[in-house]
């Protein structure tokens, strides 16, 4: 006795299929979108940390260096007063003008040396001053970005605890969902939910609209859809119109 021909669906009953089968891959895409955009928000503040650590050091060894000019600066101003006691001293023992007038000059110079010192390291501690402010307001956003990425961390850790059950619960749904519906609409399905990068293939008519691309369908071909007895593409993005009720099924 010949085995009982296995019933064929009706299009109505295709294209719920195919419409159950688009809401559990879209519940999938969200997961994988959220998954995809915590783990970027992480590498955007570990990057800006590291630049403010960065920031942090360059500025220090710019400290560092400032403030051993300004201690070269007080040891030149040092030597310069020590200079200029032990000429006066020698003034008093010289035997003639030219002697006295030549240590004369070279006291002179020692006070432009103890006044361009002082200059220099007052420049200099102003810098420092201004570099110092830099610094701690770089430290305290560094400190403010690290808790940031702790938090965000621990977000993304408890995300990927709760969706990755869901996940594969919800990819498991998809592939039974797909070995209920016909190899060639199977096929069209997935060559269209490829083609956009939200992966929507089944979409409502909305509004007189197709639910993809927002294009105006024709009336007519909005009383096709609701008929159900056709498989019918919107003719701006191809992708597959089901009738709004399928919605609120």
């Amino acid at each position: 006795m010949a085995a009982a021909k296995e019933k064929e669906l009706t299009i109505e009953e295709k294209l719920r299929l195919i419409w159950n089968l688009q809401q559990i891959d879209t519940k999938v895409d969200k997961i994988q979108i959220l998954k995809g955009e915590l783990p970027e928000e992480v590498r955007v503040l570990e990057d800006e940390i590291e630049g403010l650590s960065v920031r942090i050091t360059n500025l220090q060894e710019e400290v560092a260096e400032l403030n051993e000019e300004v201690s070269n600066r007080k040891n030149a101003k040092a030597m310069a007063k020590e200079l200029i006691s032990r000429y006066e001293k020698q003034q008093n023992s010289v035997k003639n003008n030219r002697e006295f007038e030549a240590l004369t000059k070279e006291i002179e110079l020692q006070k432009l040396e103890i006044q361009l010192s002082d200059k220099k390291a007052n420049d200099g501690a102003a810098k420092i001053e201004v570099k110092q402010a830099l610094i701690d307001e770089t430290e305290a956003k560094f400190k403010t970005r690290e808790k940031d990425l702790k938090a965000k961390k621990k977000e993304l850790d408890k995300i990927v605890e709760e969706t990755e059950k869901e996940e594969l619960e919800l990819s498991k749904e998809s592939e039974k969902a797909s070995l209920k519906i016909e190899t060639r609409l199977l096929g069209a399905y997935k060559r269209i939910r490829s083609a956009y990068r939200n992966g929507l293939a089944v979409v409502a008519v909305q509004r007189d609209s197709c639910g993809g691309c927002f294009s105006k369908i024709p009336l007519q071909r909005q009383a096709e859809v609701k008929t159900k007895k056709r498989i019918i593409l919107c003719e701006n993005c191809g992708r597959i119109l089901v009738p709004t009720e399928f919605e609120e099924a």
